[in-house]
């Protein structure tokens, strides 16, 4: 395509998000009532903008919260980017950097992508989201369930067309437009198989609307102002950095459980029982507490009766691999399950072993008391 016959995007936005583990959990109601009293512009809870709650709808509404614009130079061009904070209550923010853009040709659409995932995306400008992040925590610190500083992290983009020079269908966008240098950030041609792969995920609702979901970018055009695909990826990050987050928990859990219970059973003696009791216990807690928060996690968004969002939405938990982590976090929890149940019985027969000694014992006493006043 020559650059004279380049679309034109006249209005859209470059999304860069960026997600932490912030907590244990989150009290929503907690944060959304300090953001109102400090903050002049408040918070709100989210909602998705053009699906009926019955259709689509999540399960507790994240807290969104506006921070203050920052400053960016790309490409040797200053501008400013909005940012937008989500609480979710299973312990994640979600941090999106908002560029506008306006009347651009396609190739300088893409060059500002890039230059955005240079600066601020995965791996770079960690003093920005640092800066925001610590912000965050310390606005909504009194809302914080346990608050947690986690390595763990995800980013994703979004490139987000509102309107074209013209108007254009879904078909006309993949037959004119070249996305895989949008999507995969790569300048040099890829080869088919490896296109195919990156454009497999394309849905349309409308026959001018359009989705391109990858791991680590999509492209949007809505032409509607409907913001609910770009929510729903969001969702998807954060269930995925959540469950990659108990995935590594229970990694570092299992073996301090081995070399606990190594050391409770070598510890024999007539209170072991009250040792194995006690392990059991908090293995117990443990369960529970990783159980709730998964649950909370795997419900984060409902999805009923739309099924274009629903196709999307399982997609991009297929993408993200969401389903792969939860049942290794399940398999995980399962281990421990079986071994709160080995050491609950083991527990149970010291108990048992104990009543049975002081019942002789006190059999014992009997007879010699017996014997005695004799």
């Amino acid at each position: 395509m020559q650059p004279m016959d380049q679309p034109v995007v006249v209005a859209g936005e470059i999304i860069i998000y960026r997600l932490y583990d912030i907590a244990y959990a989150v009290d929503l109601d907690r944060a959304e009532a300090i953001l109102a009293q400090r903050t002049s512009t408040g918070a709100s809870r989210k909602r998705l903008s053009a699906t009926p709650p019955k259709a689509v709808a999540y399960d507790a509404p994240p807290v969104v919260m506006s921070l203050d614009p920052v400053p960016l130079s790309i490409n040797g061009s200053a501008l400013d980017a909005n940012v937008t904070g989500r609480l979710y209550d299973f312990g994640v923010v979600s941090l999106a950097l908002d560029v506008p853009v306006r009347n651009l040709q396609w190739t300088a659409f893409q060059d500002l992508l890039d230059g955005l995932a240079a600066s601020i995306g995965a791996g770079s400008g960690e003093h920005i989201w640092t800066q925001l992040a610590g912000q965050v925590r310390e606005q909504i610190a009194d809302a914080l369930v346990r608050p947690a500083v986690s390595m763990l992290e995800e980013d994703y983009i979004v490139a987000l067309v509102r309107s074209f020079g013209r108007a254009m269908t879904a078909a006309e966008i993949q037959e004119k437009l070249d996305l895989v240098p949008l999507l995969s950030g790569e300048r040099s041609a890829l080869s088919e198989s490896a296109q195919q792969d990156l454009l497999r995920n394309r849905f349309s609702y409308y026959t001018d609307d359009l989705v391109v979901i990858t791991w680590d970018r999509a492209f949007v055009y809505e032409p509607r102002r409907n913001s609910d695909v770009i929510d729903v990826l969001e969702v998807a990050n954060a269930q995925l950095l959540e469950m990659r987050y108990y995935d590594e928990l229970l990694d570092a859990e299992l073996p301090r459980m081995y070399d606990l219970v190594q050391k409770t059973r070598r510890a024999s003696g007539l209170f072991s029982s009250r040792r194995f009791a006690r392990l059991a216990r908090n293995l117990y807690t443990l369960v529970a507490e990783v159980t709730e928060l998964t649950e909370k996690v795997d419900n984060a968004l409902q999805v009923t009766e739309d099924v274009y969002l629903a196709r999307i939405y399982a997609a991009t938990l297929d993408l993200f691999r969401v389903h792969l982590v939860s049942i290794a976090v399940e398999r995980k929890l399962a281990i421990i399950r079986d071994t709160y149940t080995a050491l609950y019985d083991e527990a149970s027969g010291g108990r048992a072993t104990l009543l049975e000694i002081a019942i002789v014992v006190l059999i014992v006493v009997e007879i010699l008391i017996a014997l005695w006043g004799h």
